[in-house]
């Protein structure tokens, strides 16, 4: 088990996806997202979501995301933060969303 402590360092905070591109060339289906979070500024993710959301339906969509982990480079470019999904029975993910409209960049807790 963790404390909470350790759980506490967690930093997930919400953001609106502003773009949605197919990033090719990479062995796994991955969307590169820019998402605004607000104060934090404009940030980018690679997120395996291609089985479960179109590109046009994930623009203006609200999630979820840690924010203080190391970016990961994937193929050319770098995932910033990790978008928070749960898988379904295919395997595929499912976004973790809040169900009402908040600012971007709050934090939860």
């Amino acid at each position: 088990m963790i404390r909470y402590e350790d759980f506490a360092k967690v930093e997930v905070r919400t953001g609106t996806i502003l773009q949605c591109e197919v990033l090719q060339g990479t062995k796994k289906r991955f969307y590169y997202l820019t998402i605004d979070f607000g104060p934090l500024g404009i940030k980018h993710s690679c997120a395996q979501l291609m089985d479960n959301y179109k590109k046009e339906d994930l623009i203006g969509k609200q999630i979820l995301a840690v924010v203080n982990m190391p970016p990961l480079k994937i193929k050319d470019v770098y995932s910033e933060v990790l978008v928070l999904g749960v898988p379904d029975e295919q395997g595929g993910c499912v976004l973790i969303v809040p169900d009402k409209k908040v600012e971007n960049g709050k934090k939860w807790y």
